[in-house]
Parts: structure tokens; sequence; C-alpha cells
């Protein structure tokens, strides 16, 4: 399909950032982990914090990820000003699914498995709305790799991790991985109780911004900040 043809190249010239000033370092290539297991983009001493709460099956975190992610790049990443958090809002088990494998592999990883997810959404969540009774059966029965395999195959998520370099063998691992499935559970119940009810949203400097729910409303506030 086109989409996945071209989501190599999506993701690549998603991540292009503005030329730093000669002699500076550009942040917009430094992944780093935190100890609960999210990956941070930028300088992890930024003066601004962003936290984003994401769900891969909303469809208005796919658009802020479009509208959202160069500017973010260059303009506050890029030049060490903020850094930028993810954080997997669960809602489903397909949400779970694409979670476990944007989380596969090496923290470098992250950011393009994460791009990829969101720039081919329109494809693969029309065969999730498509999706027949017997596929659903099959991606609530079963052992836990079962399910999560059956769910990937019945949406093209193999084809998506083929473009990032995964063969099957190396996602299907990932699939298996119910720690990670644990954790990124507890994230979301963490998130809960921090007060986020839907997604996207957001937390600057450790607070929770109320009402802000995409880039018009979060860039000005991220000004305020620098």
């Amino acid at each position: 399909m086109k989409t996945l043809r071209i989501l190599a190249i999506t993701a690549a010239a998603a991540f292009s950032v503005s030329a730093a000033p000669q002699g500076a370092q550009n942040w917009a290539t430094t992944t780093t982990v935190t100890p609960a297991g999210n990956h941070v983009l930028g300088n992890p001493a930024a003066s601004a914090r962003l936290v984003e709460f994401v769900s891969y099956t909303c469809s208005h975190c796919a658009n802020f990820d479009e509208q959202a992610d160069a500017p973010i790049r260059a303009n506050y990443v890029a030049p060490g000003k903020l850094s930028v958090e993810v954080r997997n809002f669960l809602r489903n088990p397909v949400d779970l699914t694409a979670a476990l494998l944007t989380t596969c592999g090496a923290p470098s990883k992250f950011f393009g498995n994460h791009a990829a997810f969101m720039r081919s959404q329109n494809e693969w969540i029309s065969r999730l709305s498509n999706a027949s009774a017997q596929q659903r059966q099959r991606w609530s029965t079963g052992e836990f790799a079962e399910r999560t395999r059956a769910i990937a195959t019945d949406l093209g998520f193999y084809d998506i991790m083929k473009t990032r370099g995964y063969d099957r063998a190396a996602a299907d691992r990932c699939l298996a991985d119910e720690p990670e499935a644990q954790r990124l559970a507890a994230g979301t119940d963490a998130a809960m109780k921090q007060g986020v009810k839907g997604t996207p949203s957001f937390m600057l400097n450790d607070t929770l911004l109320d009402g802000t729910h995409d880039w018009r409303a979060l860039e000005p506030q991220i000004r305020s900040r620098i």
C-alpha cells in the first residue's frame, strides 16, 4: 500500500529540523528513557518539560502529531529548550499492541516507531473498524501473545514494523513481552490518578494542562515557559 511504502521516508522527513547554529548541539536527535520506562526526546536538562499522554487509536492524537511534531522539534527541542516525554494511555487491546511495537528495540528507535504508527493511523484504523466478529474474538481469547499477534496480523502492524527494520521474529518477541504490557498498563493507571481523562493530554513542567488538547492551545503555553 502507498502509505506503508512511504512510511520510512515520512518518518525521516518528520524528524528533520531547522539547522542548529554552527557549533550548537541538535537535541532533536537525543533520546533517553526515564526510570519508569518512558521515552524522552531532547535535552534532559531543558528548562521546559512536556509530557504527552497519547493513545494510538485516538484520531486527535494522530492529528496532533501531524501538526505539532515538526515545529516542536525545530523551534523548541533542537535548541535544547524543551524535552518531550511520551506516555502511553491505553484504551483497548489495540492500543496495547501498538505500544508494545513502538517500544520494541533500542530506545533510539522509539520516536521513529511512534511516528510510523501515528502517520499510518488512517489506514490501519479502517481495518479495525471493518474487523469481523471472528477477528475480534481472536483478539480477546487465548494466550497473551496469541492475542497481540492476531491484532498485529489483522491490522497490518507487521508491515509497519517491516518499514522500520523489524522482521516478524523481532516483532513477535515484543508482542509476547508481558512485563512491558504490565508496565504500560501501570502507566495508564498512574495517568488516571494524575487526572488524565482523555487523549491527547499534556503536562508541562509537572502541571497537567486542563482543557488543552491540541497544538493551537498548547504552543502558547510552551512559549510562555521558554
